[in-house]
């Protein structure tokens, strides 16, 4: 279901300049980033609320719902031939499509602690490999007919998942009706501390990981001299195979008995060397970088997240990605708005070396808000029960 969903929501994304010329002839970079800063905004601004109502309604019926007015709204989207309107119902879609991000804490909730750094890897691992399929998919429906058609492959996906969940609300049995309101057995403030500091840090880490992103294929074009878009493909696609191969290594049990604050030290130090080195004239160098980004980018994000669900409790698992998620898509949003004042003609290395000094001020903020010993996490002390802090979580 997530692989449906992840690549039928971004075939479009990679072909938005040429969708508004080809439907609205509107070729206008600014109107497009604005309207990519939108969707961005949308989709973080309205899951929290999907993530509220999780609490009372079981999240099974709300796919049901939600991806059942989604399709129809897709289809809207097939049909507008004017812009404001297409902004109109292109929006509101998304405002349920947004729903289907509870599938993250919803799978979570159903594993012991001991599974989430393997389904939290996987979850990367699928947001990579359906990103690079959306966009594949897209270019091959380009190419063979009218742009807009791929809103109705989108409205057909949401459809597909509606059977789906009505498949498994009727095998397990679900009643439509509302969960009572049960009070956490763990006292806590609304939004706890580790929610800021991971937020913070997320932000930070979302942003410069994204500055790397936009431009590089026109960049790796520059400095290798090849003008193949398939080969740029390829380079770009590099980090969506060293989190497949992160994944693996995951599973090892050779893996280094380290503290995710540990890992996420060591990623962000790597991601910094990674980006510093995309910068290099040399394409040999960009190729290095880019291995060393992907690998440490995977290790960063899917860490965080492991380190999130360890502080919170399944009942707030839905509510606190949530935020996370917000504060992630603030990131890449501040990102958008910058990178295109970094780039000059024919000098595209700004962004890497402004994305690589972000990920240097990373590590020194991660270790100040978390308080990072160096030690082994055996040496951790463990806390009175139900006060968990970031020291305490053992990788």
């Amino acid at each position: 279901m997530t692989l449906i969903s992840v690549i039928c929501d971004t075939m479009i994304l990679p072909f938005y300049p040429t969708f508004f010329a080809d439907r609205f002839g509107i070729d206008n970079s600014h109107h497009v980033g604005a309207y990519i800063a939108a969707v961005c905004f949308t989709v973080m601004c309205a899951f929290p609320y999907w993530a509220k109502l999780a609490k009372r309604v079981h999240e099974v019926h709300i796919w049901v719902v939600t991806q059942l007015i989604a399709a129809c709204l897709g289809i809207a989207c097939f049909f507008s031939t004017d812009i404001v309107w297409f902004w109109v119902i292109s929006l509101a879609m998304l405002v349920f499509k947004a729903s289907y991000l509870l599938i993250y804490p919803f799978v979570l909730r159903l594993e012991d602690q001991q599974s989430h750094l393997g389904i939290v890897g996987l979850f990367s691992v699928l947001m990579h490999f359906g990103g690079i399929g959306g966009a594949l998919l897209g270019g091959w429906v380009i190419d063979l007919t009218d742009i807009q058609t791929i809103y109705l492959i989108m409205a057909l996906g949401d459809i597909v998942q509606v059977g789906v969940c009505l498949y498994l609300s009727k095998q397990l049995k679900l009643k439509w009706a509302l969960h009572p309101k049960v009070s956490s057995p763990v006292l806590r403030k609304k939004i706890p501390n580790f929610i800021y500091t991971i937020g913070a840090v997320s932000l930070l880490v979302y942003f410069a990981g994204f500055l790397a992103r936009p431009y590089f294929t026109l960049y790796w074009q520059h400095v290798s001299g090849i003008s193949s878009t398939f080969i740029a493909g390829l380079m770009y696609a590099i980090p969506a195979w060293m989190a497949l191969l992160g994944l693996i290594l995951s599973k090892s049990r050779r893996s280094l008995n380290w503290t995710s604050q540990q890992h996420i030290l060591a990623g962000l130090g790597f991601a910094s060397i990674g980006l510093w080195l995309q910068a290099s004239p040399d394409w040999q160098s960009v190729i290095v970088g880019r291995i060393l980004l992907g690998y440490a980018m995977f290790v960063i994000t899917v860490k965080l997240e492991v380190l999130l669900f360890s502080l919170s409790q399944p009942e707030h698992y839905g509510e606190d990605f949530a935020k996370i998620h917000f504060m992630q898509n603030l990131g890449v949003i501040a990102a958008s708005f910058l990178v295109g004042s970094l780039v000059q003609p024919n000098a595209y290395d700004t962004p890497f070396l402004v994305a690589s000094g972000a990920m240097t001020l990373t590590f020194f903020v991660f270790i100040g808000l978390f308080k990072v010993f160096t030690h082994s996490a055996t040496h951790s002390q463990p806390l009175p029960q139900n006060q968990p802090t970031l020291e305490s979580e053992k990788s």
